[in-house]
C-alpha cells in the first residue's frame, strides 16, 4: 500500500539524476543534489548540478522552485508551477504554448521519479529524474 505523501517528506538531501531525451537534438543528462529547505510557509527547494549535453562542455545548472503545504510547486518568481499528487500520478502546467504534462512516481519512496513529457511548438522533450535520499 502506498502512502500519501506531505510536504515534510521532501526536506533534507537527495541526489538526482536527470535525462533529457529532445525530439530533436542531443540528448543530456544531469547530476547533482536537490535540497528541500523549512522556510516560514513551506519549504524551498533548490537544485545545483553538472549538465553534460553531446558535443558540448559540462556546465553548472541550478533550479529554484518554493512548495507550500498542499504541495503547490511555484517558480522562484512566485508564478504557480503546478501542484504534486499527494499519492503520485499526473500534473500538468501550460506555458503557452507549450503543454507540460508531469508524472510522479512514489512507488520506491524513499527513492522517487519525476516524468516531464513536453511538447508545443516552441518545446519537445522528456525529462525523466530520479530522486534518491542522501544519507
Amino acid at each position: 500500500m502506498q502512502t500519501d505523501r506531505t510536504l515534510a517528506d521532501f526536506a533534507g538531501a537527495w541526489a538526482i539524476e536527470r535525462t533529457i531525451t529532445p525530439t530533436v537534438g542531443p540528448a543530456a543528462r544531469l547530476e547533482g543534489t536537490a535540497r528541500w529547505v523549512p522556510v516560514s510557509d513551506g519549504l524551498d527547494y533548490f537544485e545545483r548540478g553538472v549538465l553534460q549535453m553531446e558535443g558540448a562542455a559540462p556546465m553548472q545548472a541550478e533550479r529554484k522552485y518554493h512548495w507550500t503545504t498542499d504541495l503547490s510547486v511555484f517558480f522562484d518568481d512566485g508564478r504557480f508551477f503546478h501542484r504534486v499528487p499527494c499519492s503520485g500520478g499526473r500534473t500538468e502546467h501550460f506555458c503557452d504554448p507549450d503543454t507540460y504534462v508531469g508524472t510522479y512516481d512514489f512507488t520506491a519512496w524513499p527513492s522517487f521519479n519525476v516524468t516531464w513529457d513536453v511538447s508545443g511548438p516552441r518545446k519537445g522533450y522528456l525529462s525523466v529524474t530520479r530522486y534518491s535520499r542522501i544519507g
